[in-house]
C-alpha cells in the first residue's frame, strides 16, 4: 500500500507529453532530483526526503535552425558507468548537461530541413536516432539477452544487442496503436500502448507472455524498479498501477501480480516514475498540474 506524501510545487505546470517526468536519486547527498517539461523549457527541482524543495532551475531549448520556437520533448537523466548526464531532446536537437543542469557539455542540432522530432532515449550507449523514433529503453549491463528496445507510433518494437555496432535481434509487430513507453527487465520487454494495454514479451524471440487490460485510456508512462521487478504504469484515465513481475521457475515465462492502484482525481496523468530502485516510492505529474505528487509505501 502507498500513501500520499507532501507534494512538490512547480513554477510552471507539466506539458501534455508522455513520460513527462524524470527522477534521479542521489543517495550520497540524500537528495532526489525531478525534471518536468513545460513548452520550450524544462524545470529541474531538488528535494530532501521529507519533500522540502531545496533548489529549482530552468533550462531552455536552444534555437537551432528554423523559425518557430523550439519545444522540448523530453528531459531525462542518463546514468553512465563513469558519470551522470542530463539530456534534453527537442524539435531542434539534443542538449546534454552535467547532472545538475549547470553546464552544457554537448549540443547536436538537427538540420533545418529535418521535420521529424527528436524523442526520448534512455541508454548507456551512444546512439544514432532513426526518424519517427518514439521511446527507447535500455536494460541493465547485467542483462545478457538484450540491451535496448525501441518503439514507434505503429507499435512496432525492435530489440537490439550492443557491440561495436548495434545489432537488431528481433522485431515485434505492432497493432496499429502507438507505444509511448517501453522497459526491459531480465530479458522481458514491457510495452505500454495507446489502447491501455500492457504487454510482456520475451526479448529474444518476441513471444507474447502476458497481456493486461491495465487502463481505460492511453498509457502515458511505464517505469521499472529493477531491484524488485516492480512495474509502474500510468495513463490518461487518472490511474497509476504497480505490478510485480517474476519469472516462473517451471516455464521460464514472466508472471504478473497486481500490487497497487492509485487514482489521481480530475487529472490527466502524463508522467510517473519510481523514486528509488526498490520501488518503495513514486511520483506523478499531470497536464496543467503545477505540482509533483509523491507517494510512499506504508
Amino acid at each position: 500500500m502507498f500513501r500520499r506524501e507532501r507534494s512538490l510545487p512547480l513554477r510552471g505546470s507539466a506539458a501534455a507529453l508522455c513520460n513527462n517526468l524524470s527522477v534521479l536519486q542521489v543517495p550520497a547527498r540524500n537528495l532526489t532530483h525531478f525534471g518536468v517539461v513545460h513548452g520550450p523549457s524544462a524545470q529541474l527541482l531538488s528535494a530532501a526526503p521529507e519533500g522540502v524543495p531545496l533548489a529549482q532551475r530552468k533550462l531552455h531549448a536552444k534555437e537551432g535552425a528554423g523559425v518557430s520556437p523550439p519545444l522540448i520533448t523530453q528531459v531525462h537523466w542518463c546514468v553512465l558507468p563513469f558519470r551522470v548526464l542530463l539530456v534534453l531532446t527537442s524539435h531542434r536537437g539534443i542538449q546534454m548537461y552535467e547532472s545538475d543542469g549547470s553546464v552544457m557539455v554537448y549540443w547536436h542540432a538537427l538540420d533545418s530541413g529535418d521535420a521529424s522530432p527528436v524523442f526520448p532515449f534512455h541508454s548507456q550507449y551512444r546512439l544514432c536516432l532513426p526518424e519517427e523514433l518514439l521511446p527507447v529503453a535500455a536494460s541493465s549491463v547485467w542483462d545478457c539477452v538484450a540491451d535496448m528496445v525501441t518503439a514507434d507510433d505503429s507499435g512496432l518494437l525492435c530489440v537490439w544487442r550492443s557491440g561495436p555496432e548495434f545489432k537488431l535481434m528481433t522485431q515485434i509487430p505492432g497493432f496499429g496503436v502507438p507505444c509511448p513507453s517501453v522497459q526491459l527487465w531480465h530479458g522481458t520487454v514491457a510495452a505500454g500502448y495507446g489502447d491501455g494495454q500492457v504487454r510482456l514479451y520475451e526479448a529474444s524471440t518476441g513471444t507474447l507472455h502476458v497481456q493486461i487490460s491495465a487502463h481505460a485510456r492511453a498509457i502515458c508512462a511505464l517505469d521499472l524498479a529493477p531491484e524488485v521487478g516492480k512495474l509502474l504504469s500510468a495513463a490518461e484515465d487518472t490511474f497509476v498501477h504497480i505490478w510485480k513481475l517474476s519469472r516462473s521457475p517451471e516455464s521460464g515465462h514472466t508472471e504478473v501480480e497486481h500490487c497497487h492502484g492509485e487514482c489521481v482525481p480530475d487529472t490527466q496523468v502524463c508522467g510517473a516514475r519510481f523514486c528509488d530502485p526498490s520501488g518503495s516510492s513514486f511520483a506523478v505529474t499531470g497536464y496543467d498540474l503545477a505540482e509533483i505528487l509523491r507517494f510512499s509505501s506504508v
